[in-house]
């Protein structure tokens, strides 16, 4: 644990054997004809340095069009007048004829072009990346943040819109690169013919379909390596999604759909009641991962990484976890181990970027089914909910024998279970240590889901609705996750007097903005750092599904939707997370957000500005010296592609900044309303 930065990035850079060959510098272009079909998952880069980028293509058998060999060209400008750098790349079927190249040897903070020449001279289309500024450059790092995407239940319509808003945009106002926080595939997938009214209202368009797959319930899952892969070729044939890897390097991490729904380690956990030990199915997702994604990232005890090397396996149950949760059966940790994705890339002076791995080491899933409360939707009783996340650590290591709960005291399932983690012990000193020795100025941490606690005051709902709430349980928890992980992480900033700490997440389909803190009221709120949450790319919301499944006679509903005699609907879900239930009832009698703001609960949510249960797009950050700012670029549902250059309308963009504090002061963000009609979600 005593790497630094710096040979930790090194370490990373031998991650990739194809690399800029010597002598290519100034020589004259191959002579090519572009033929995208031969190269139907078109072309993309990832992870930039300063001096290096990783370049990467799929060049498949097409109509027995066969080639096993690739020429790499970079240049300087899109028409190959000259090349800067290059080589030679051997494919094969044994990486799904994916390629991966490493460009070494170029220039800080610059423009390449680059492109892919077959050995019967047949071309890819050309790709654009950019180089990372120098580690002591002040040059402001711009960069978007996006999640959860499927092609076969809606259209990629926010990377169509940020193409077009970035290529509007002065040259040294463009986005540097974009990051990925995960659910880049989804595993799980409907079919049209088991679903002939398609997916809780959304038309299902059978892009792929899996050669062998598991099918549970009315959906179809992975099983294979070929699986795996099938999603990837189909996902990147989407043009929009195609046209962002060929414009901008793509910076990823996985979240819990390249694998397993709601699986852990290598346990593989699906809807339907479908749980099983899949070690090899682990690899698998991995290895298609790292086929499908330019990303320097290495398997430990293979550095050159010719091909994936998928370790022997047997599918083996997973029966005890040690005090951090993990399994340390032997076929588990080689799976688990199979593929190491965390890492710091460095943009400047401005920005380190620490990624994380939140899937691969996160220790089984608790029950909460003895302190539900079934009429209220979606939601956890707090006080039982924290007691169980904090297992054998719970105040001080010191858990109750029994939880209060409607009045009755129930023994403790966790008095002696280890507390819950995502990110394992030894990740999380590895994040701690390069957290410490960063001197970025921001330090934004790539979160798969983010640190935020969502809640409501259900305790303060009147009459009937709050009849049956327990009165013993404190608040509603509508999103909060891994409270142990959280307190070492929030202890660690303050201790260590971290400036410039900004979390960046995805998975919730929602957007979120505020202020990142260990605790809310009535415990001590003290903000530490900023977080922000993009909504999904694609997928569906909450607003969404419940417009969908939720009754309208529902008695709560109102918590959630208020239904309006035009026939739209109010999402008074983000109300009642943002201000509170005597909000929510205030805008159910009248209809005005300014009413229902005036009689908030500033309690609820003193570290939230925006939250948005409905929202999809991305979010678009800038980091300056002095400067962080996060625009939340919101657009429709959407149900199809746009069909328009800009990817069609806006349904608000809202910004928010925040200066650079010093050690010992607390962050604020100012939010300020670009255009559009956020009213419900601020």
């Amino acid at each position: 644990m005593n790497l630094t930065r710096r040979k930790f990035l090194q370490s990373l850079s031998i991650g990739v054997v194809l690399t800029t060959k010597k002598g290519w510098a100034n020589k004259l272009p191959a002579k090519a004809i572009e033929r995208r079909d031969l190269f139907p998952q078109g072309v993309a880069s990832g992870d930039p340095t300063a001096d290096t980028v990783i370049l990467w293509t799929r060049r498949p058998p097409v109509n027995g069009n066969f080639a096993s060999k690739l020429i790499v060209e970079i240049s300087a400008s899109p028409q190959f007048n000259k090349i800067m750098a290059g080589g030679t790349a051997n494919i094969s079927a044994d990486s799904d004829w994916t390629c991966r190249f490493m460009a070494t040897d170029l220039k800080p903070d610059r423009e390449y072009w680059y492109r892919f020449i077959d050995d019967h001279g047949f071309a890819s289309r050309i790709g654009r990346t950019i180089t990372a500024p120098g580690d002591d450059s002040d040059t402001p790092v711009r960069f978007t943040f996006v999640c959860c995407q499927c092609p076969n239940e809606a259209a990629m319509n926010a990377y169509r819109k940020m193409i077009f808003e970035d290529e509007a945009r002065p040259k040294e106002q463009r986005l540097n690169f974009v990051l990925h926080l995960g659910d880049f595939i989804y595993e799980v997938t409907w079919y049209a013919e088991d679903n002939p009214n398609g997916n809780r209202g959304r038309r299902i368009r059978n892009l792929y379909k899996f050669p062998q797959g598991r099918k549970v319930s009315n959906f179809h899952l992975p099983a294979t390596l070929e699986d795996y892969r099938t999603l990837y070729r189909a996902y990147l044939e989407d043009p929009d999604l195609q046209d962002a890897r060929a414009r901008w390097p793509f910076v990823c991490i996985w979240d819990n759909h390249e694998f397993a729904w709601a699986g852990y380690q290598s346990q593989y956990v699906a809807g339907g009641g479908y749980s099983a030990p899949a070690q090899n199915q682990k690899i698998s997702a991995n290895q298609a991962w790292w086929e499908f994604m330019p990303a320097m990232v290495k398997q430990p005890g293979n550095p050159k990484l010719e091909h994936f090397n998928a370790p022997a396996v047997v599918d083996t149950p997973m029966e005890k976890f040690n005090e951090e949760g993990l399994s340390e059966e032997p076929n588990n940790l080689k799976a688990i181990h199979s593929l190491k994705i965390q890492r710091v890339l460095r943009w400047g002076r401005n920005v380190d970027l620490l990624l994380t791995d939140n899937w691969s080491f996160r220790s089984p899933d608790m029950s909460t089914d003895d302190f539900n409360v079934p009429e209220y939707l979606r939601v956890d009783a707090q006080i039982p909910f924290e007691i169980m996340n904090y297992g054998r650590h719970y105040n001080g290591d010191n858990p109750p024998e029994t939880i209060q709960f409607n009045g009755k005291a129930i023994p403790n399932p966790t008095k002696n279970v280890h507390a819950q983690t995502y990110l394992g012990s030894e990740q999380r000193n590895w994040f701690l240590e390069q957290l410490g020795a960063s001197n970025a100025r921001w330090k934004i941490w790539g979160h798969g889901f983010g640190t935020m606690e969502v809640r409501s005051d259900y305790q303060n709902l009147p009459g009937e609705l709050g009849a049956k709430w327990p009165k013993d349980v404190g608040y509603a928890v509508i999103d909060n996750r891994f409270l142990r992980d959280k307190d070492i992480i929030f202890d660690f900033i303050k201790d260590h007097k971290v400036t410039g700490f900004c979390v960046v997440g995805g998975d919730r389909h929602a957007f979120h903005a505020g202020l990142a803190s260990k605790e809310l009221p009535p415990k001590k709120y003290e903000p530490l750092g900023v977080e922000f949450i993009t909504g999904s790319v694609s997928q569906q919301t909450l607003f969404e599904v419940l417009e969908v499944t939720m009754a309208k006679n529902h008695p709560k509903r109102v918590l959630h939707l208020i239904d309006q005699p035009d026939g739209t609907v109010i999402p008074s879900m983000n109300v009642t997370a943002l201000h509170g239930v005597l909000s929510t009832l205030k805008l159910k009698e009248t209809g005005d957000m300014e009413q229902a703001r005036a009689v908030r609960n500033p309690d609820v949510a003193p570290h939230l500005s925006l939250l948005d249960f409905g929202g999809h797009g991305y979010v678009m950050m800038t980091a300056t010296a002095e400067q962080l700012s996060a625009e939340f670029v919101c657009i429709p549902r959407p149900l199809e592609p746009s069909g328009r250059p800009d990817g069609g309308p806006l349904t608000y963009r809202v910004v928010h900044r925040t200066n650079l504090w010093k050690a010992g002061e607390a962050p604020r963000l100012e939010q300020e309303v670009l255009e559009g009609d956020p009213r419900y979600c601020i």
